[in-house]
């Protein structure tokens, strides 16, 4: 399992929601880029040095620091499209190789490199903002069908992270809470909310959720 590439945006005009700019444009950087806890939502801050979000209501904090996607995802979305997709081009931060990001449990923390430690918090859910960047009409619901969301995490050990480097699992919770499933009761599955609360480490509004469907 490895980092194949680690990617910061550049500040784009976003139509598609009415607001000022977008970071979903993330480009591969050389060297190593300095991973660090943002705080809470609001700020615009997220985990990598030299990145940022704009839609600071959905994006950004503690729970959002870091987004992952798998390059083998990519891959098989790049053959549906029928275009290239380069590394960033889903808007992740970490793009991987050989590490089953969907089948990741909620929890569940990955060591990259000497130093950082991330935390796997919740699936990422798409908006008007991706639709708009990859110019496919109906993008939202294709994405939302194959239930291969990417997963969000929090900075636990800060550092500095680079491509080429190993990705470790050190520690998986003791429920089955995965990014998909999760992804899937967000979605189009409501009546897999209440396996959710088993997750601890799900973002507080997640957990809310699936206790109030879960006691329905």
């Amino acid at each position: 399992m490895k980092l194949l590439s680690v990617n910061v945006g550049t500040p784009r005009p976003n139509p598609w929601k009415g607001l000022s700019a977008t970071g979903i444009d993330k480009r591969p950087v050389d060297g190593p880029v300095a991973v660090t806890e943002p705080g809470p939502k609001g700020t615009g801050a997220v985990g990598l040095a030299g990145d940022r979000v704009y839609d600071l209501k959905h994006h950004g904090g503690t729970d959002h620091a870091v987004y992952a996607y798998a390059r083998e995802d990519l891959d098989g979305w790049q053959a549906e499209l029928g275009r290239p997709l380069a590394n960033g081009e889903f808007g992740e931060n970490l793009t991987t190789v050989g590490l089953d990001v969907n089948g990741a449990l909620i929890g569940e923390r990955w060591h990259i490199g000497p130093e950082v430690v991330l935390e796997v918090s919740c699936p990422r859910v798409p908006c008007a903002t991706f639709q708009g960047r990859l110019e496919r009409a109906g993008w939202i619901k294709r994405f939302t069908q194959a239930a291969l969301p990417g997963a969000y995490l929090r900075v636990i050990t800060p550092g500095d992270i680079r491509a080429g480097q190993d990705i470790e699992i050190g520690y998986r919770p003791d429920h089955d809470v995965t990014v998909a499933l999760t992804f899937r009761a967000l979605t189009r599955e409501p009546e897999l909310l209440p396996r959710l609360p088993a997750a601890d480490a799900l973002p507080d509004e997640i957990r809310d959720r699936a206790r109030r469907r879960a006691g329905s």
